[in-house]
């Protein structure tokens, strides 16, 4: 068994069918682990997969844990199996506190965002040299990168990805919520202002990564003494800036708690 998921929630099962469809892993291959018994005999049966028991667990070359950070301290004795190497997407788990309570330094440290479910995502991705002499962070490479872009980050930059990246789609979401709120105020239909919420963020995504610098698509669109000035001044006085830059900030503490809960 190459692969075995242990917690196959939207991210395990984002996974499941990203590196089956583009990853070169045979379904057969991968067994999965979780607690919701009858939707993982259900993806089974759909992707091919197998369900597996925790005794069955040694089997598998390399281990992914897609579990809540809490669970964590109660499972890590039937997660730790020896000559297996491991790859945690648990928000604020440190690779230190991976390798204690799993004892062994093949510890590979992930954090993808939702975007996973839809090819998207960005991972950053972290492990120590023994993960990298064993090709446990080639592979997670390899996997992440079936589901979007990957990318190598120092660990001690892990909780500040996290307050950005991988809580971004919930700004982002609230940003088009309350477009579609203004929208909705000044009397577009409300189906129609989502739809122009949404694909207004995807639209000035793809604009974004055509310029070296936001403020440029920002410049473009805010012609002198029109309406997007207006609205953008109205943003700066309510403190729209300020707010998100906040959200990061806090959102990055808490993954510095979760770690230390974790100690």
């Amino acid at each position: 068994m190459e692969l075995a998921i242990v917690g196959v929630g939207k991210l395990g099962l984002a996974l499941l069918e990203g590196v089956s469809a583009r990853g070169g892993i045979a379904p057969a291959q991968i067994g999965l682990i979780d607690a919701n018994t009858a939707r993982v005999q259900d993806i089974a049966a759909r992707t091919g997969a197998r369900v597996i028991a925790p005794a069955e667990l040694g089997q598998a070359q390399r281990i992914l844990i897609s579990l809540q950070p809490r669970v964590f301290p109660e499972t890590s004795e039937w997660l730790a199996q020896e000559n297996a190497g491991y790859i945690s997407t648990m928000a604020g788990v440190s690779v230190a506190t991976l390798a204690r309570r799993l004892g062994t330094q093949r510890v590979v440290r992930v954090m993808p965002n939702l975007a996973a479910t839809i090819g998207l995502s960005q991972t950053a991705i972290t492990g120590p040299r023994e993960a990298t002499d064993a090709g446990d962070l080639a592979f997670a490479h390899h996997l992440f990168g079936s589901v979007g872009d990957a990318y190598d980050l120092p660990e001690h930059l892990f909780n500040a990805f996290t307050g950005m990246s991988a809580s971004g789609p919930a700004y982002a979401a609230v940003v088009a919520e309350a477009l579609a709120d203004g929208g909705v105020r000044m009397g577009l239909p409300r189906v129609l202002a989502n739809e122009l919420a949404a694909k207004l963020l995807v639209a000035s995504g793809e604009l974004l990564q055509r310029r070296a610098h936001p403020g440029m698509l920002k410049d473009e669109v805010a012609s002198p003494g029109g309406t997007t000035i207006a609205g953008l001044a109205a943003l700066e006085a309510a403190g729209v800036r300020g707010g998100l830059m906040r959200a990061v900030i806090e959102a990055t503490r808490r993954g510095t708690e979760l770690g230390l809960d974790q100690e």
